[in-house]
C-alpha cells in the first residue's frame, strides 16, 4: 500500500521511486484472482473509512457501516450520477459527498462545465497524494523520467487535470515547465529555449500549436519534442488524429483518461490500441448500451468506475457516460482491461441519422484524415424524429464535396459539409467544443 508523506505545511511530498515502480508492475501483471482480492480489500477498507461520516453515501447506501462478503456484491449497490452530485451541493458550493469537514481539504477544483454547471471537487492532502501516485501509470506509459523536460500547455485554471499533471511530473523527478497565460507563439518559443522534450496538452491544441508554427515558419519536428501526452478529448486514441499529431511533431502520442469526479483512471497502450484502466486503483464495470446488463468483450458499453484511494471524495459505481469497448488481455504484458480505441464517445452525444447511430468521434476520425482540413465544427439539431448534422470546415482546398463523398462512403450517410473562411472557427486550449448539440 502506498502512503504519501506529509510536510508541516500539510502539502504532499510524494516522490516516485523504484519501490513504487515495482509495485505498479506487480499489480499491472497480476492474475485476475490476485487483482480481484486486492480490489476487494481496498474497497472494504474504503467503506470502513467513509462510513458513517460521509453523509452522502451513508444515506445512499442506507447504513452506518458496510463490509462486502464478495466483490460481486458491489453490483447490488446503487449507481452514482453526476446530477446527484450537482443536485446535492451544500451551502457555499461545497459538494455533498465529502467524508470530512471542509477544514481537512487543501485542493479546490471544478469540472470544465462543458456539459452544464461546473461541479466542485475537493481533495485532502492524502487524496492528492493518491492522484500523483495513480498518475505515475501515465508517466510510465510516456517514459517520462528524471531528466525529462515537460512543457504543460495549459492555462492552469480550476480544472484539476492541469494541476495533477504538473505535480505528478515533479514527483517523477522531471522538470515541469508551466505556460499559463502565454500565447501559442510564446509557448512555441519557450519550447525552443528550454529544449523541452515532452508536451502535455489536448489533442486539438497539439494540432493548433503545429498550425501556428507553420504560419510562423517554425519546423516543430526539429524542436526535439519526442513525447506528447494528451487527454480531454477522444482524439488521443483515434488513429487519424494520432498520426496527424505524430507526423507534425515527429513524436510519440500518449493518451490518458481521467475525470475530476473520479481521478486519473486510464493510461495509453504502447501499441496505440487504446487505454488501459488502472485497475489497482479503480474497480471498473461495463454496462451494455443496448440492454444495461454487464457487457461482453468487445461490446459497446458505458464505463462505470469506483475509485479506491480517494477517501475524502469517494465515488462508488459512478456512471461516467463514456462509451467504450472492453477487451481482457491475459496474454499481454499488462493484464488490466484494455478499452479498444479509448473513449469512443459520450452516451448523450450519440446521433441517429436516418436510422444509423453515429458518434462525433467517428466523424472526427474521417475529417482528420484530410490534412487540408485545419478546423471544423459539427452542429446537430432535430429534423422530425431524426437528427440532422451540418459540418463546417476550414479547408485549404475549399472543396467540401470530396469530404461529403468520403463520409458517405465510410458511414453510408449523406452529411452536409460546408466550407468556411480560414480562421473563422474557434480554437481551444482546453477541451474542444466542436460538437454543438441543438437538440
Amino acid at each position: 500500500m502506498w502512503f504519501p508523506k506529509l510536510l508541516m505545511s500539510n502539502q504532499i511530498c510524494f516522490q516516485d521511486n523504484a519501490a513504487y515502480a515495482d509495485e505498479r508492475r506487480r499489480l499491472c501483471t497480476a492474475d485476475p484472482q490476485t487483482l480481484s482480492t486486492w480490489q476487494f480489500n481496498r474497497f472494504n477498507q474504503m467503506l470502513a473509512k467513509i462510513l458513517p461520516s460521509n453523509r452522502f453515501y451513508r444515506e445512499k447506501l442506507g447504513c452506518d457501516e458496510l463490509q462486502l462478503k464478495t466483490l460481486e456484491e458491489l453490483g447490488e449497490l446503487p449507481f452514482t450520477f453526476k446530477d446527484e452530485l450537482l443536485g446535492n451541493e451544500r451551502v457555499q458550493g461545497l459538494p455533498a459527498h465529502l467524508t470530512y469537514s471542509p477544514e481537512r481539504y487543501i485542493r479546490f477544483h471544478q469540472t470544465s462545465g462543458t456539459r452544464g454547471r461546473p461541479l466542485v471537487v475537493l481533495d485532502t492532502a492524502v487524496d492528492w497524494g493518491w492522484w500523483l501516485q495513480t498518475w505515475q501509470y501515465v508517466l510510465d506509459a510516456a517514459q517520462i523520467g528524471p531528466g525529462s523536460r515537460c512543457l504543460l500547455a495549459f492555462s492552469f485554471g480550476p480544472f484539476i487535470g492541469f494541476w495533477s499533471a504538473f505535480d505528478a511530473v515533479v514527483a517523477r523527478g522531471a522538470m515541469a515547465i508551466p505556460t499559463g497565460g502565454m500565447s501559442t507563439l510564446g509557448r512555441l518559443e519557450l519550447l525552443r529555449s528550454t529544449n523541452a522534450n515532452a508536451i502535455f496538452c489536448t489533442p486539438s491544441y497539439a494540432l493548433h500549436l503545429a498550425e501556428i508554427a507553420i504560419e510562423n515558419q517554425i519546423d516543430v519536428a526539429s524542436l526535439g519534442v519526442r513525447k506528447i501526452v494528451v487527454a480531454g478529448e477522444p482524439g488521443g486514441s483515434v488513429p487519424a488524429i494520432r498520426e496527424q499529431i505524430s507526423s507534425f511533431w515527429n513524436a510519440d502520442v500518449i493518451d490518458h483518461g481521467g475525470a475530476s469526479e473520479v481521478g486519473p483512471w486510464g493510461f495509453s497502450d504502447p501499441l496505440g490500441r487504446g487505454l488501459y484502466v488502472v485497475e489497482s486503483e479503480f474497480i471498473v464495470e461495463f454496462l451494455a448500451v443496448d440492454s444495461g446488463r454487464s457487457a461482453n468483450e468487445g461490446e459497446l458499453a458505458e464505463l462505470v468506475l469506483t475509485n479506491l484511494g480517494r477517501i475524502g471524495s469517494p465515488i462508488i459505481r459512478y456512471r461516467t457516460g463514456d462509451l467504450v469497448r472492453p477487451t481482457w488481455n491475459d496474454d499481454q504484458a499488462c493484464r488490466f482491461v484494455l478499452l479498444q480505441g479509448g473513449v469512443l464517445g459520450r452516451s448523450d452525444d450519440m446521433m441517429v441519422i436516418r436510422g444509423v447511430n453515429i458518434f462525433p468521434s467517428s466523424v472526427e476520425q474521417i475529417l482528420r484524415s484530410f490534412p487540408e482540413v485545419i478546423e471544423y465544427r459539427m452542429t446537430v439539431h432535430k429534423h422530425g424524429v431524426m437528427d440532422r448534422l451540418l459540418i463546417e470546415v476550414e479547408d485549404r482546398l475549399s472543396d467540401p464535396v470530396r469530404i461529403q463523398d468520403e463520409l458517405r462512403l465510410r458511414l453510408g450517410l449523406r452529411i452536409e459539409v460546408k466550407s468556411v473562411q480560414m480562421g473563422t472557427l474557434p480554437r481551444f486550449e482546453g477541451k474542444g467544443r466542436r460538437f454543438v448539440d441543438k437538440r
